[in-house]
């Protein structure tokens, strides 16, 4: 059994994949940065006993010095910290310098890759601390040196729900940190504020959206994570919809994903070094 570890911003996520049957967990851990203690309790109940640990961290040097901390205490080997490179497990990464890219961003590519059929294009739209709104495409094949796979074209970053809702509250006199559903046309400062970043966060989903189309031929699939995700999914799904009616596509509905990152790595796991 191998663990899996999404060290993120706010929470950290914990995974196992069998190395003999590629089983996975039914469902992941979740812990808060100062809950890192819990991890050994967890551990001491899976089925068997780990054999090594994988991970990504984007959460700072002391994060992974605990995390490997307690796999040190308990099993005698550290956590392998995955970077982003330039090719792995059939997905390039087109970024300009590879390793600029974010861990968790590149691993939860590999992690699309599993989800997506490998001649369609898709985004996936994670709302955590922050958003980012990734793009992974088919690749031709580039002769014997380069056989077909999966190109990772690259994304956006940008503040995720509750950091714009704070960051409107800490840097204006009289804006509130507000919660609720979008509305078309706001009447009061709740809705007006709780629309604005409904409407940015899907918007800015949108536009990936159609840059795919146009780039691809044919609409992305759409996959979306992360824990903001509830604060905008009725109107990221309103605005898709009404898209694809408009150009006269069939309805995709967008569809959620609860650990791309846990699934990156367990494809990473298990594949030859």
């Amino acid at each position: 059994m191998i663990v899996l570890i999404d060290a993120g911003n706010t929470r950290i996520k914990a995974g196992w994949v069998d190395a003999a049957t590629g089983e996975r967990e039914a469902s992941a851990l979740a812990l808060r940065h100062a809950d890192i203690d819990l991890l050994p309790s967890w551990l001491g109940r899976l089925a068997g006993a780990p054999i090594a640990a994988i991970g990504v961290n984007v959460a700072g040097p002391a994060v992974a010095r605990s995390l490997d901390a307690v796999f040190q205490r308990r099993h005698s080997f550290g956590v392998r910290w995955v970077g982003s490179q330039a090719h792995a497990a059939g997905v390039r990464n087109a970024y300009d310098v590879a390793a600029q890219l974010g861990a968790d961003r590149w691993v939860s590519m590999i992690g699309l890759a599993q989800h997506a059929d490998s001649d369609s294009a898709a985004i996936l739209a994670s709302f955590g601390t922050a958003t980012t709104i990734d793009t992974l495409g088919p690749e031709a094949a580039g002769g014997q040196a380069r056989p077909a796979g999966r190109l990772f074209h690259g994304g956006l970053i940008f503040p995720g729900p509750a950091l714009m809702r704070s960051s409107l509250a800490a840097g204006t006199a009289n804006l509130p940190e507000a919660d609720g559903p979008a509305a078309a046309y706001p009447t009061h400062t709740h809705q007006a504020i709780a629309s604005g970043i409904a409407a940015a966060q899907a918007g800015a989903l949108l536009r990936q959206w159609r840059e795919g189309l146009d780039e691809f031929g044919r609409p992305p699939l759409v996959f979306s994570t992360g824990g903001g995700w509830s604060a905008i999914e009725d109107e990221a799904r309103r605005l898709l919809a009404r898209a694809q009616a408009d150009l006269g596509l069939p309805q995709q509905p967008i569809q959620w994903l609860s650990a791309p990152v846990l699934d990156g790595l367990a494809r990473l796991a298990l594949a030859p070094l």
